[in-house]
C-alpha cells in the first residue's frame, strides 16, 4: 500500500511540473518587454517590433526550460527510486524482523496456553478432589450420625466413646462397623423380653414378647396371646389374626409346623388395621351414581327374571301339543284335534286352534289369519327384551359420568389443598372407580343374559312358523277346496270364524 501511494505521488508530480512550467513561461513573458505604453490620442500606434535573427524565440526558451526540468525530473525521479529501493530494502528487513518476533510471540502464548490448560485442568481437579472430600466428609458425617441414632434405640450409643468423638476417620469406621455387627448379631437371634404391649381392645398389658430377629415379634400374657405389629414409638400389639397357641409354643421352646408372622420394616410407624369394605360401604363410596345404577341392575334382575317365566310359561308342553294336534290332524281327525287345543293354554295351542277354526277357508285367507296370530303371540314373547337392552347399554355410560364427576371433585380438591394428604382424594377416587365397577357389573351380565333371552324368544318364534306351516298344510290337505256358488258363504263365516278366534285368543291370554 505505501509502494502505490509513493508511486501514485510521482506520477502526480511529473504531470504536473511541465503544467506549471507552461504557465510560468506565459506569465513571465510580457514582463521581460515591459509595460506597454498606450499611443497618445491621435497618433498611429507604433508599428509591430521585430526581433532580431540571433534573439532566440519563445519555442527555444520553452524547450530549454523543458529540458531543464525534465533533467530535474529525472534527477527527482531516480532519487526516489533510489529512496523507494532503500524503503523496500528497510521495510523488507523490518518486515522480516517483525514476522521473526511474531513467531516467537506466536510460541511463546501457544506455550502460555499450554500452561493455562495444564494449570486449569490442576484446579478443576483440586476443585473436584476437594468437592469429593466435601462430600466423603458429610456423607461420613451422614452415616456416624445415623449410625449413632440407630445404635441409641438399643442402648448402644457411640457419641459416648473417645475414639468417635476425637478418634480419626479410621477408627470411626471401625467403631461404627464393630458396633453394627454386634448389634446384627443379637438381632439375628431368637430372644425373649419383658416389655408392654397393646392387646386388641386397645388397653395396656404386661408380658413377654418373643423377638424373631429384627423382623416379626409374638407376645405372651394372661390377657391375650399372639403376633405382634408395629403400633408407633417403638410399642406393639396384638394381631387380630389368632396365633396364640403359636405365640405360646415359641415361649416354651417349641417349634409349630407352620409359623405365622406379620414382617415389618420398622417399629417406628403404626401399622393401620385395615377391614374389607361391605357391599353396601362399596356401593355408598360411589355415591348417588352409584345407587342408580344399582337400583337400574335391580330392576334388570326383575326384568329377567320376569321375561324368564313368561318365555318358559310360553314354551310350557309346547312339544307335546305340537306333536299330539299334528298326529290328529294326518289321522284326519280335525274336530278332536281341535278340542283338544281348545283344552290347552299357550301360543301353539291357540295358533293351532285358528287354523283349525278357519281349515274351511282358502289358502290366502288362512295365511293372513296365521300371521295375524303369530304377531299377536310375538308381542308377550318380545316383552322387556328392549328395556333390559337398554339399560345394560345406559349403565357403563352412567359409570362414566361417575368417573368424570369424581375426577372433578378431586381436581378440585387438589386445588384447594394440595396433594400433601392422599386421604383427602379418596372420596373422588372412590367415586371415580366405584362407579365405573358397578356399571360393568350391570352391562356384562345385561347383556349377556338379554342376548340369551332374545334367542330363546326367537326359537319359539320359528317354531310357531314351523308348526303353522305343517298344520296349514294338513289342514288344506284333508278339507276339500270351496265350489264358486258358495265362495261368498264361506268367505262370511271365515271372517266371522276369525273375529271369534282372535276374541279367543286374547280371553286366553
Amino acid at each position: 500500500m505505501i509502494r502505490a501511494t509513493q508511486l501514485f505521488i510521482c506520477y502526480l508530480i511529473l504531470c504536473w511540473l511541465p503544467a506549471s512550467i507552461l504557465a510560468q513561461s506565459k506569465i513571465e513573458q510580457p514582463s521581460e518587454q515591459g509595460p506597454s505604453e498606450a499611443p497618445a490620442p491621435g497618433t498611429k500606434p507604433a508599428a509591430k517590433q521585430v526581433n532580431p535573427p540571433d534573439t532566440p524565440s519563445d519555442t527555444e526558451t520553452l524547450a530549454a526550460a523543458y529540458k531543464r526540468e525534465f533533467a530535474f525530473l529525472a534527477e527527482q525521479k531516480r532519487e526516489l527510486n533510489d529512496r523507494l529501493r532503500e524503503f523496500r530494502t528497510r521495510s523488507g528487513q523490518t518486515e522480516q524482523a517483525l514476522r521473526q518476533r511474531i513467531s516467537v510471540l506466536e510460541r511463546e502464548n501457544l506455550s502460555q496456553a499450554n500452561q493455562e490448560d495444564n494449570l486449569r485442568t490442576q484446579l478443576t481437579t483440586a476443585e473436584h478432589k476437594e468437592e469429593s472430600l466435601h462430600e466423603r466428609s458429610e456423607l461420613l458425617e451422614m452415616t456416624y450420625s445415623q449410625a449413632n441414632s440407630t445404635l441409641k434405640k438399643y442402648q448402644r450409643a457411640l457419641d459416648k466413646h473417645a475414639t468417635f468423638v476425637d478418634g480419626e476417620e479410621d477408627g470411626k469406621l471401625s467403631l461404627v462397623f464393630a458396633a453394627a455387627d454386634d448389634l446384627l448379631k443379637d438381632l439375628s437371634v431368637v430372644r425373649k423380653t419383658h416389655d408392654k404391649f397393646f392387646l386388641l381392645d386397645g388397653t395396656e398389658t404386661d408380658g413377654q414378647i418373643i423377638h424373631i430377629g429384627n423382623i416379626a415379634a409374638y407376645g405372651v400374657s394372661n390377657q391375650g396371646s399372639g403376633i405382634l405389629v408395629p403400633a408407633g414409638n417403638n410399642r406393639f400389639r396384638l394381631w387380630a389374626e389368632p396365633a396364640a397357641d403359636i405365640a405360646e409354643g415359641l415361649l416354651n421352646g417349641n417349634r409349630p409346623p407352620l409359623l405365622k408372622m406379620y414382617l415389618y420394616e420398622s417399629r417406628e410407624r403404626a401399622i393401620d388395621i385395615t377391614t374389607e369394605k361391605s357391599v353396601m360401604e362399596i356401593i355408598d363410596s360411589g355415591g348417588l351414581i352409584g345407587w342408580v345404577i344399582v337400583a337400574l341392575g335391580l330392576l334388570v334382575v326383575i326384568l329377567v327374571v320376569v321375561r324368564t317365566v313368561i318365555l318358559y310359561s310360553k314354551n310350557l308342553r309346547a312339544k307335546a301339543i305340537r306333536i299330539e294336534t299334528l298326529r290328529l290332524l294326518a289321522d284326519q281327525q280335525v274336530e278332536q284335534a281341535l278340542n283338544y287345543c281348545q283344552r290347552q293354554t299357550g301360543p301353539f295351542a291357540r295358533l293351532l286352534a285358528a287354523i283349525m277354526t278357519h281349515a274351511k277357508a282358502e289358502r290366502d285367507h288362512l295365511e293372513d289369519v296365521i300371521s295375524e296370530t303369530l304377531l299377536h303371540e310375538s308381542a308377550p314373547l318380545n316383552r322387556f327384551g328392549a328395556t333390559i337392552l337398554v339399560i345394560a347399554t345406559i349403565s357403563p355410560l352412567l359409570g362414566l359420568l361417575g368417573t368424570v364427576t369424581g375426577m372433578i371433585s378431586t381436581f378440585d380438591i387438589i386445588t384447594e389443598f394440595g396433594t400433601g394428604d392422599p386421604k383427602l382424594l379418596s372420596g373422588g377416587i372412590s367415586i371415580a372407580l366405584v362407579t365405573t365397577q358397578l356399571g360393568l357389573i350391570v352391562a356384562i351380565p345385561a347383556v349377556l343374559v338379554a342376548t340369551m333371552l332374545n334367542s330363546w324368544a326367537e326359537t319359539i318364534k320359528r317354531e310357531l312358523e314351523e308348526t303353522a306351516l305343517k298344520a296349514s298344510n294338513l289342514v288344506l290337505g284333508n278339507v276339500p277346496q270351496a265350489t264358486p256358488a258358495a265362495s261368498s258363504d264361506i268367505t262370511r263365516q271365515t271372517v266371522d270364524d276369525g273375529l271369534a278366534g282372535g276374541a279367543m285368543g286374547y280371553s286366553a291370554i
